[in-house]
């Protein structure tokens, strides 16, 4: 599972900027399964620090990337992790693999599809499914239940597109 992409050198010392695909992402420092990715394969990698935080950016620095040399070598590499190595996500929290693929349905039964894809807008994600847009806030997404594979949804006037 992607975790991150190395998009740039960030500085002389060897940390590097990445767009960030978790939404936790100050669990990476310290983790224990870590890989790096990239055209010549993948290695395991250990992440020393995460600073900066901020729309859905961070600063990060690799354990073995000592310089701006190495950090440029890796650009475009992908920070990720195995889906069984993965922690439990926070309670009432879900990991994007587990929401794509569930069927969305309204309150009234209405089949809205499956969810193609979560989209980031940096205010609240948007799960897409064939027929609709939802918007993955507390006031239309009622249920999200893995085991029916199920996500419940109010009817509200406009969802469709």
């Amino acid at each position: 599972m992607e975790l991150a992409v190395v998009v740039k050198p960030h500085g002389l010392q060897g940390e590097v900027s990445v767009s960030l695909n978790t939404d936790f992402p100050e669990r990476l420092a310290g983790w224990p399964s870590l890989e790096l990715a990239g055209p010549g394969g993948a290695r395991p990698v250990r992440v020393e620090t995460v600073r900066g935080i901020t729309g859905g950016r961070a600063i990060v620095k690799l354990d073995g990337i000592e310089d701006r040399d190495a950090a440029e070598a890796i650009r475009g590499h992908v920070l990720q992790v195995e889906q069984s190595d993965l922690p439990p996500a926070p309670d009432g929290a879900f990991y994007e693999f587990q929401i794509i693929g569930l069927r969305v349905v309204t309150t009234g039964g209405e089949d809205l599809g499956r969810v193609r894809e979560v989209l980031r807008t940096g205010a609240n994600d948007v799960y897409e499914t064939e027929r609709a847009l939802i918007p993955a806030i507390e006031d239309v997404v009622r249920e999200i239940d893995l085991e029916r594979g199920e996500i419940v949804v109010a009817d509200i006037e406009g969802l469709l597109k």
